[in-house]
């Protein structure tokens, strides 16, 4: 299959984005984007919903963290340096409260009408900063990494996520850089072999440079997701995102659901020796129907 986002090269490249932000302007269900989100998204690759969720209906990584078993699963990864719980993957195989929000209608109404189509989750994680400890995240695109690593041919996925607790600007928030979606990065460096073991952790390849980071901020200023506990973001799967260490008092735990349109299946990585485990590119591409 022809690679339309080369990357992990010689050199690094800026180059256009070939694939639409937005596949659809029909509504899809009741909980369908509006107009003026609809447009604030294919402008800037993001948009919020603030307070979507209740605390009660996302209040259960407490019991996932503590649970011995469930922890010992390749899946359940540590921070850098010490035993913290860094990051849960495919928390929806593990939860049933997380199963019931990866169908929510309101995250899937909008995710089929800004894809254009029906869609499956390529993978789920939780991101856990605890307080004081947690360590950042590099600027990147999730797209670089999907298509290189996991074969994902065309920019037609997205992230749908959930504050889980609330959001500031000091306890280690997503920082996005608007408008970036609409270039894409061909990172230096070739991926070594099975680097998902240390990217999870530090990610190293496939990680913008500054002249790059320069250069998308030319015309555009850092913004930061802040918000309370059931805010909803969605962001596109090539807008350019990092976080800060969280050096507050106060933990700031989100949870990610990655959608794919079921038209844009995996296939050979584009950008390293093979495919990466299993459990960061699920294999079930069952078009998710919405509850």
């Amino acid at each position: 299959m022809n690679d339309l986002y080369p990357s992990r090269k010689e050199t690094e490249r800026i180059i256009e984005r070939i694939d639409p932000t937005v596949y659809s302007d029909k509504a899809v269900g009741e909980y369908s984007i509006d107009n003026i989100s609809r447009k604030e998204y294919e402008d800037n690759g993001y948009v919020v919903f603030p307070n979507l969720f209740s605390q009660d209906e996302i209040n259960e990584i407490d019991y996932m963290a503590s649970n011995e078993d469930l922890v010992k699963n390749e899946e359940f990864i540590k921070e850098p340096g010490n035993n913290e719980l860094r990051t849960i993957f495919n928390q929806h195989l593990f939860s049933s409260l997380f199963e019931k929000i990866s169908k929510d209608a309101r995250i899937i109404d909008k995710v089929k009408q800004l894809l254009g189509s029906d869609v499956y989750i390529h993978h789920s994680r939780v991101n856990i900063k605890p307080a004081y400890k947690g360590k950042s995240f590099p600027w990147h695109s999730d797209f670089e990494t999907w298509h290189c690593e996991d074969g994902l041919p065309r920019c037609r996925c997205l992230t749908a996520w959930i504050m889980l607790t609330d959001n500031t600007q000091f306890n280690g928030p997503l920082y996005l850089i608007p408008g970036s979606h609409k270039k894409f990065v061909s990172c230096k460096g070739f991926t070594p072999e099975d680097n998902y073991k240390k990217s999870l952790k530090k990610q190293e390849y496939g990680v913008p440079s500054i002249h790059a980071i320069k250069e998308l901020t030319k015309n555009s200023e850092l913004v930061g997701a802040y918000g309370k506990a059931g805010t909803l973001v969605i962001h596109d799967g090539n807008v350019l995102h990092g976080s800060p260490d969280n050096i507050s008092p106060d933990s700031r735990t989100n949870t990610f659901f990655v959608f794919n349109s079921v038209e844009n299946k995996p296939v050979k990585p584009f950008g390293a020796p093979k495919n990466r485990a299993d459990f960061l590119c699920l294999k079930d591409f069952k078009a998710i129907e919405a509850k």
